[in-house]
């Protein structure tokens, strides 16, 4: 066997964290490996100045390993942020399981994990993300008390999407607010990207308000499904970003604005549920600027989920997380105004409020 001897020069070619284009700072990347349940996972700590890391576990089929850990850095980092604008005494984490929830996931492989997150004592907290589900959370909470989203009958808050779509609703209607000079949603033309549970609920409230809702998604029997129970048309066009709609709301997975559909959309405000929809903040983000297109930063009208299961953790109740998550219709239009008000895009306006409250309580810190 012939194995190849890389010059030092070279060694960065293939650094596996550092090198990362989506590694921002982060304190803490933790990979677990288990061959006996076949649990392969990666564990993101971006930032905890101002709490523990909580964020969902993603189960999904990744390509290889390299996207897998690129998705981690970036949901991790979107965590910070999300908790710090939200007002949360959290800091910013998320974990990925590498593999099929439909067929590789076990109760085993679950519990394995969550002896994993265990080990960390209580830097990261866990909770439900794409592919895995409030009872995966109650059995992680056999193995470790840090865990959020587990059921009401173990004395949890439950499966937190519909929270999350209220948040989501809340700062799309301030978007609108924002750039039709009201928050009325009917007769709004309406694409939802992504219909499982958050995005059906999103759904929900919109077709109730008497909004004319488009819906796709790669599930068709999803799509039937939900069609038929809310009266949503299925979206039948060969491209979903240049459809005449009024609002582009992506609720499935990120980078959906990209190089590729970002000149093509027609959507004058886009407001979704979906994690990191701009592939690149920066670029993406003044692009849409120019355009005239209102975006409602993902980080920030997504939080109704963390909301939620931060409760379980300071002990409000669930109308106290649903008046915090009513709250993003304000925080969303003061982002808007600040970002019009300073020429700057409100992914950065966002952002900015943000890293404020994360750079005072560092001073708090040093000050001590």
């Amino acid at each position: 066997m012939i194995t190849e001897v890389l010059k030092p020069s070279e060694l960065h070619k293939i650094d596996p964290v550092f090198g990362q284009m989506s590694f921002d700072n982060h304190e803490q990347i933790v990979f677990c490996n288990d061959k006996y349940t076949g649990l392969k996972a990666i564990i993101g700590i971006h930032n905890t100045v101002l709490g523990p890391a909580l964020g969902g576990t993603r189960m999904w089929n990744y390509a290889n390993e390299w996207e897998a850990l690129n998705d981690v850095l970036r949901l991790s980092r979107g965590m910070t942020f999300k908790s710090a604008i939200s007002g949360l005494n959290l800091g910013g984490g998320k974990a990925v399981i590498i593999g099929d929830s439909k067929i590789d996931k076990t109760p085993e492989m679950i519990k394995k994990f969550g002896e994993y997150v265990n080990s960390l004592s209580g830097r990261y907290i866990t909770a439900e993300d794409v592919g895995t589900t409030t009872e995966d959370m109650d059995n992680i909470k056999s193995v470790t008390n840090f865990v959020t989203g587990i059921s009401e009958s173990k004395g949890g808050s439950g499966n937190p999407s519909p929270v999350t779509a209220y948040g989501v609703y809340m700062g799309m209607k301030a978007a609108a607010k924002f750039q039709f000079g009201t928050d009325n949603l009917s007769g709004k033309k309406i694409l939802v990207q992504g219909i499982g549970h958050v995005g059906e609920t999103l759904v929900q409230h919109l077709t109730n308000e008497g909004a004319i809702v488009k819906i796709t998604d790669l599930n068709q029997m999803r799509l039937q499904e939900v069609s038929a129970k809310y009266g949503a048309t299925i979206f039948g066009g060969a491209d979903l970003y240049s459809a005449n709609v009024d609002i582009y709301s992506p609720c499935a997975l990120g980078a959906t604005i990209n190089d590729e559909t970002i000149n093509r959309l027609k959507a004058k405000v886009i407001a979704g549920a979906a994690n990191n929809q701009l592939a690149n903040d920066a670029v993406h983000g003044q692009i849409l600027k120019d355009k005239g297109i209102v975006y409602a930063p993902d980080f920030l009208i997504n939080a109704g989920g963390i909301i939620n299961v931060y409760a379980e953790i300071v002990g409000y109740d669930s109308a106290e997380a649903m008046r915090r998550t009513e709250n993003i219709y304000n925080t969303t239009l003061e982002i808007l105004n600040f970002a019009k008000e300073s020429n700057i895009t409100t992914q950065d306006a966002a952002m900015r409020l943000a890293q404020k409250r994360i750079d005072e309580r560092k001073k708090e810190i040093a000050s001590k």
